[in-house]
């Protein structure tokens, strides 16, 4: 069976290696904590706006603000600053916080397509540090992807004896 990193880099076509090049510098002192506020604004400004209902419903019962603030609090943690994110709503557990949503490939592309807009429109960003985001936001997102399709797998499937459990069978 496949890890979740070997599918998100099949389906990415993204490697680990690039996808983790992140890491080996210091995107958050290079960028700074405005250039990540910015593009997670530009970011969900397009998806709120999106043409497509289907895409937008998915962001329906989210509040804008608190989105913008999650995902950049959230970058600037990965990318070496401070942990903002974790201190105001612990482990970012991605598969887990995602689950309740629609993740899909063509939800992911969707998402994808906004951001490579936002990155775009982000002045702040060079070319360098713009690739390496990209490439790991295109791998994380298919790393979402493998792991709600993974957890929907085992939380469907059905027990031997339902009819007599007052709960559904977890096997994971």
């Amino acid at each position: 069976m496949q890890s979740l990193q070997q599918k998100a880099s099949e389906w990415s076509g993204v490697s680990t290696d690039d996808a983790f090049a992140i890491d080996d510098g210091d995107l958050f002192h290079t960028l700074g904590l405005q250039t990540f506020v910015t593009l997670s604004t530009n970011f969900y400004n397009r998806v709120y706006d999106d043409d497509e209902e289907w895409f937008r419903s998915i962001f329906g019962n989210s509040d804008k603000e608190k989105a913008i603030q999650n995902q950049y609090e959230f970058l600037v943690q990965r990318m070496g600053g401070p942990p903002l994110y974790s201190q105001r709503r612990g482990h970012p557990a991605l598969i887990a916080r995602h689950r309740p949503f629609p993740v899909t490939h063509e939800a992911a592309e969707r998402w994808l397509h906004h951001m490579g807009q936002a990155l775009d429109s982000t002045s702040a960003i060079d070319d360098d540090s713009k690739m390496k985001l990209m490439n790991f936001f295109r791998h994380t997102a298919y790393f979402l992807v493998a792991g709600v399709e993974l957890k929907d797998q085992h939380h469907h499937t059905p027990c031997k004896d339902s009819a007599l459990k007052q709960h559904p069978c977890k096997n994971f």
